[in-house]
């Protein structure tokens, strides 16, 4: 198939686009209009601006399916993430279905339901929309909620490699009691494969998770394990501290570590597999394996 994938640069993305790739797909992949050259099969695009299915229809012309794996962690006023997480994705939505590209796969993120972050309220927004329209039986969507992606590659995952590194550890107190329940990035994208090839009929929502939920803490301990370390004398920071580490890193836009990532941290990321399992045929890579199958 001829597949739109926005993202296409991006941790989740450029993964995403090696395993179409590698499946046989045409992958016209979405670039920033800044781009000094354009790569064939490079699309430009702009997920701050645009924010109407005008915008959109163009690039469907010979489309048979859209993949979307754009997401920010943060609001910046480069990313702005009402557009990035909400008004683009509907506008791209609303293309499909007026283009009648009906098979959309959309990366959303695990752990948003009741959650009163902008980044929750965005996802759930651009969920909604894309719901109302399988509803109506304009497009056929398969939406993926994913816990914690790892692999290189990721800010996250460098960043949990770098905390697993230290000797001493001085962790924020969600980071150590938050339930996450991690998926290595190259299963997700097999995931996608699969639901563009034999499971191309399967709709709805879907949560993507590896096999087991564990505590943030415990998954940097055994990432250090993994790295073959001994494990570290943690500690934890105080709440008034963790608060202030948060505030600075909202006045640093390029940090993963901001008030929105510590709210995320105060809830579980957790999910039932099954039908995740079903797609790729077999169990998730388990996160003591993460290292030697996803860091790579």
């Amino acid at each position: 198939m001829h597949i739109l994938l926005t993202g296409s640069t991006g941790f989740i993305g450029n993964t995403l686009q090696t395993a179409l790739q590698r499946a046989g797909h045409t992958v016209h992949g979405g670039v920033s209009p800044r781009s000094r050259t354009l790569l064939p099969g490079q699309v430009p695009m702009d997920f701050a601006h645009d924010t109407t299915a005008a915008a959109w229809r163009p690039r469907l012309a010979g489309i048979d399916a859209v993949v979307n794996a754009v997401g920010v962690l943060r609001d910046t006023r480069a990313r702005p993430i009402d557009a990035v997480h909400r008004d683009t994705p509907i506008a791209l939505f609303d293309a499909c279905a007026q283009a009648g590209v009906q098979r959309v796969v959309h990366i959303s993120a695990l752990g948003i339901d009741g959650s009163n972050t902008r980044y929750a309220q965005t996802k759930r927004a651009a969920e909604a929309h894309l719901q109302t329209l399988a509803t109506q039986a304009k497009l056929r969507p398969a939406i993926l909620r994913p816990s914690v992606v790892y692999g290189k590659g990721g800010d996250s995952s460098a960043l949990f490699m770098n905390l697993a590194r230290l000797p001493l550890a001085l962790f924020p107190g969600p980071m150590l009691t938050a339930r996450v329940q991690p998926v290595s990035v190259h299963d997700l994208a097999a995931a996608v494969v699969a639901l563009l090839g034999p499971a191309l009929e399967h709709t709805g929502t879907i949560d993507c998770t590896g096999p087991e939920a564990l505590t943030m803490g415990a998954f940097i301990a055994s990432l250090r394990q993994q790295l073959g370390h001994s494990p570290a004398t943690v500690l934890r920071l105080p709440q008034p501290l963790t608060t202030l580490s948060a505030r600075l890193g909202d006045a640093v836009p390029q940090s993963p570590w901001c008030s929105e990532t510590l709210a995320m941290l105060g809830s579980d990321n957790v999910g039932n597999p099954a039908v995740f399992e079903q797609l790729l045929g077999r169990k998730g890579v388990h996160y003591s394996q993460l290292v030697a199958t996803a860091w790579r």
